[in-house]
């Protein structure tokens, strides 16, 4: 067990590795971050989405941003698309679950909002409906995906896909971009 435990360590440093030697990703985390704030200045909002274990990490880093990461400061205006249960589940219910994101993206967001979709698929539908809505309303798009980026690739402004396709260190790699992202746009938010 001791090996087992040791090889799923060695693995996700592994992908983090691939990440930090990816030139082009860093620059892309760099260029999602100076969009986020410049989005936050001209008083727009982001918004996350994800399923399952990438909803939880959606929720995640809305908090960082309407809560705080590292200083105190002014809550910024972001949220998790799936919190509202009573929403969720009749829009499920009565429409599909593949509308659930596209559906309140076309009622809430607006030109030059941020939706930040994280599916390790890239191919998550009610993500790609909610994407194919949002570039219709004039909203950037952030996909975070696992290697290849699935549908994702095509409908992402910035497509940032963690070079894995295990599910659990692209879920730990999502997070640790995330951190980053949170990081650096509440530094240069509040500073600049």
């Amino acid at each position: 067990m001791l090996n087992k435990i040791r090889n799923i360590i060695s693995d996700s440093v592994a992908v983090k590795n691939k990440l930090l030697s990816d030139d082009a990703m860093i620059d892309r985390i760099g260029q999602v971050t100076d969009l986020i704030v410049e989005s936050f200045r001209k008083g727009k909002r982001v918004y996350f989405c994800g399923n399952g274990g990438s909803a939880a990490d959606a929720q995640h880093l809305a908090a960082e941003f309407s809560g705080r990461f590292y200083t105190d400061r002014e809550a910024l205006p972001a949220e998790a698309l799936h919190c509202n249960t009573s929403y969720l589940t009749a829009v499920a219910n009565d429409y599909s679950y593949d509308v659930i994101y596209a559906r309140l993206i076309h009622g809430i967001g607006q030109e030059g909002d941020v939706l930040v979709g994280l599916s390790t698929s890239g191919n998550s539908k009610n993500i790609v409906q909610a994407f194919e809505t949002a570039r219709k309303k004039g909203i950037h798009t952030v996909g975070m995906t696992g290697e290849g980026g699935g549908k994702l690739k095509e409908l992402s402004d910035f497509l940032l896909p963690v070079p894995s396709r295990d599910t659990p260190r692209i879920q730990e790699s999502h997070i640790l971009i995330g951190h980053i992202i949170c990081q650096l746009v509440e530094e240069n938010y509040f500073t600049d």
